[in-house]
Formats: C-alpha cells, structure tokens, sequence
C-alpha cells in the first residue's frame, strides 16, 4: 500500500448571491447590513398563510451565467423543498431545485502551469440564502434573518480538478465571470460568494479510493485551496495505513490550518424533496434566452485575447488586466487616452498596480482620475518627462491629487532634450572624472553606466536620458 501513488479528485460547489434588488420571493431589500431583523417580512419568514412571489430577474441571472459557462439552459424548469431544520432557516425548509435545474452540462478552460484543462459544470440550480446564526461569548446564540430570502445560484462542478492550483485558477476564474456579467458583487467578507469543497483520492491504478470529504463554507480562496492540500494528505496517510475516510462534512479551523469533523454526510433522501407547491412550473422560451444572451458583456478570456492582439501586450499582463471587469475598462479608457497600448499596461502594472495592493486600495479610490493619469502618460511619451521625473509626479497624483502639469511646474521636472546644453554637461562631467574615461577605454562598461549617472545628476533629473546615452558615447568616441 505505501508504494501506491494517489491522484487527487476535486469538485466544488459555490454559493453566489445574486444581485437583485429585491429578494428571491418578496419584495424585501438584498441590501447587506441593516439593523438586524429588519430586512425581512412574512414572506422570507415562511409564516403561516403566506405565498412566495419569483423574482424574475433572478431567474434572469442564473440563465446568464448558464449562458457565460457554456450550459445548457432548460426549457422547462421548477422549484422544489428542501426540508432540514437548522435554526437560521425559519420555515425548517428550503426553496431551491432538485430533478430541473435552470442549467446543465457546462464547461470553462482553466489555465495553470499544467496547461489549459476544461472543467465540466455539472449543474447551475437557484435557490433562496438562510439566515445568519450570531454567536456569542457567553455561547449563547442570536439570529439575523435579514439574509433569509435573498436570491442564490449554486453552482456543482464535475470532480475535474486534480490540485489546489486548478481549484484555485477555476474559483479566480469563476469569481472574474460572475462580476463581468454583474449577476453578483462576489464579496466572500460579506458572504456574498461561499465555496464548499469535496474531496477524495484514487490509487492510479483506480483500484482503492476514500470517501468524499465535504468542507463547508470557505471563506476565501486561500482557505479553498489550503482544505484541499490537507484533505489530501490525511486521505492518502489513512488509505496508506489500510483505514478510509468517513463520507462526513468538515470545517476549515484558519487557525490551525486543518479541517475538523463537523457531521456525518447527508444523503439526498434526507431532504426529502418534493416539488414547491406553491410555485407553479416555469418555462423558458428560445426568445427570451436569446435577448439574456445578446445583454452579455464580453467575457474575460475573449477579452484577454483580444488584449493581446490589439495592443501587442503580454499574455501574463492581459491576464492581469482582465482578471476584474472594472480593471479591464480602466485599461481600455486610459489606451483610448494614451493611444500606446505597452506603455499604458506598463505604467497599471508597474506602478498602479503596486501601489493599490501597498496601500490596500480599490480603483474607486484614487484620487486622480483615468485621464489625469493618461496626461502624465503622455507627457513621458512626448518626451516632456523622463520615467524618474514621472514617477515623482505618480507618487504626487496617488498620494495627493491634483493636476499633473501643475505638479511637474511647481518641482521644475520639465525634461530637456537640448543636445547643446547636454553637450556641454557631458563635457564637464567627463572633464571631472577622468579615472571613469579610462576605466571605460580599458573596457570596464560599468563606467559608463556611472557617467550616465553623473551626467543625470548634474543635470538635476532633467536631462533626456536617450539624448545623453547618446552624446555620451560620441564624445567618448572622440577622445
């Protein structure tokens, strides 16, 4: 048993919370917070004598992202009852889908170091969010309904993943979809995006297998592909010791960095499913599908490569650009601004960028604006400012605001490109630093490096960096 090798068996249900204005039955608010127990009515309470209303756009939603994941929308859909009982579910039963999910048999590519892979989706179904239990220290426990209600797709993969990473890239990539077509604000701190992972490991030789372990209610990405990692581990450790896993559902403990025995597995006979009784069946027609489709943004993957194509950047950095929709549109924005693809990719992702994960900020709160930052582009292409001068004036704009040709005034950051005044600098700093002029006859190329330097100094920054280069090596030549 110790010499078998393993290969690990992925799949992942994730929880989004779609981003209606209303919730899944009733015409309570989806908006997060709120006083506790205020966002709620008779109806997401489930109490006696009340009816449920479908929020068509939510059935909208789900259908988009069916749609954006390749899946093929049913004609013919209905809802169903869930029955268990936990105390942040009022009614002791859920409305969601059983036998007639909205969408089936989908698919993405995902990219890793591996390689591409394409990933099955097994099923997209829509279903209503429970409450939310409130612990305290005392260990009593309080309940806020106000989430009860509020609209959710759930979305099951086939077990295609092998490893964290593919887990990892399929979740990044799942998160960049859903908020590109706006069906949900994907904010996993206020629960708007829950993950749940199965695990199991297979002998190679597909003749030994553990049982499915779920891990419930991943708080992040991280968190997701941490479970995995230690999931496998403790599947092979107690095949290898000749014992298997229990079909059991487990918490991740961040702290401790490892999964703990939560319960046993439910089998879907334990829901006891049945057709919702007071939601009549619905259909859903070739037209109607056609205009959801037609509402689509185009998708990151196709605007990656259209990135690469029509701006001559890198893979990786398009990639980047387009891992947020919002990200993206900056791009474009500052591109149409700039007119140079490079050099506007360069200045998001080498200073931008940097500067937001530092300071742990979103685009939306900058304090200069996209054509503010496409003039300081400019300047540095029309050769006004030399990269040293415009990054000083980058920290200006991001850590004040303000205009950026009032900024390179007021520090005097103009760049000259006058060859005659260069020319006499390169002059009197070669006249100054003869030990440097030989060094660099005798082959020592650092030197000249160093004389650039001089030169940019005496110059205070100014000085057209490609003009000096050049008026440098020509007067060199000539001694």
């Amino acid at each position: 048993m110790s010499e078998m090798k393993f290969k690990t068996l992925v799949g992942l249900e994730i929880h989004a919370e779609l981003a209606t204005a209303s919730k899944m039955f009733c015409g309570c608010t989806t908006t997060y917070g709120g006083d506790v127990n205020t966002h709620c009515c008779p109806i997401c309470l489930g109490l006696p004598g009340t009816l449920p209303v479908v929020n068509k756009r939510a059935i909208e939603f789900a259908i988009q992202t069916g749609l954006a994941f390749n899946a093929k929308i049913a004609k013919k859909s209905k809802m169903d009852r869930k029955n268990y009982f936990y105390p942040d579910l009022v009614k002791a039963f859920q409305i969601s889908q059983y036998d007639m999910p909205l969408c089936e048999h989908g698919h993405v590519d995902i990219e890793t170091a591996s390689g591409k892979k394409r990933i099955g989706i097994e099923r997209i179904h829509i279903e209503e969010d429970t409450g939310k239990s409130l612990h305290a220290e005392d260990g009593s426990s309080l309940l806020d309904y106000n989430r009860c209600g509020v609209p959710l797709i759930e979305i099951v993969t086939l077990p295609d993943m092998s490893s964290a990473e593919e887990a990892g890239a399929f979740l990044e990539l799942l998160k960049s979809t859903l908020e590109y077509i706006e069906v949900s604000d994907c904010k996993m701190e206020q629960g708007s995006l829950r993950c749940d992972v199965n695990v199991n490991v297979v002998s190679e030789d597909g003749t030994v297998k553990s049982n499915i372990a779920e891990i419930k209610n991943l708080n992040s990405f991280k968190a997701a592909m941490k479970a995995i990692e230690f999931e496998t581990k403790r599947h092979i450790e107690l095949l290898e010791r000749g014992e298997n896993t229990l079909k059991e559902t487990r918490r991740w403990d961040d702290a401790k960095n490892e999964t703990f025995h939560m319960r046993t597995k439910e089998f879907v006979q334990d829901y006891r499913y049945f057709p919702e009784p007071d939601i009549v069946d619905f259909e859903i027609d070739a037209d109607w599908i056609e205009r959801l489709e037609l509402e689509l943004p185009e998708l990151p993957e196709a605007r990656k490569h259209r990135f690469i194509s029509a701006y001559g950047i890198p893979e990786y950095d398009a990639g980047v650009l387009t891992s947020t929709r919002q990200m993206a549109d900056y791009f474009e924005t500052l591109v149409n601004s700039v007119g140079d693809g490079k050099l506007a990719s360069n200045w998001i992702m080498t200073e931008l960028m940097r500067r937001l994960k530092d300071e742990g900020l979103e685009l939306g709160a900058l304090r200069f604006t996209v054509e503010q930052f496409a003039e300081l582009i400019a300047m540095v292409k029309d050769g006004t400012l030399n990269q040293n001068a415009a990054k000083k004036v980058f920290r200006r704009l991001f850590e004040e605001g303000g205009e950026p040709k009032a900024i390179v005034e007021a520090e005097g950051l103009v760049q000259t490109s006058d060859t005659g005044l260069i020319k006499d600098t390169v002059d009197s700093v070669l006249s100054a630093n003869p030990q440097s002029v030989e060094d660099y006859k005798n082959g020592k190329d650092r030197a000249f490096g160093f004389l650039v330097g001089q030169v940019m100094k005496a110059s205070k920054g100014k000085a057209n960096p490609q003009v000096v280069n050049e008026l440098l090596a020509e007067a060199l030549k000539n001694l």
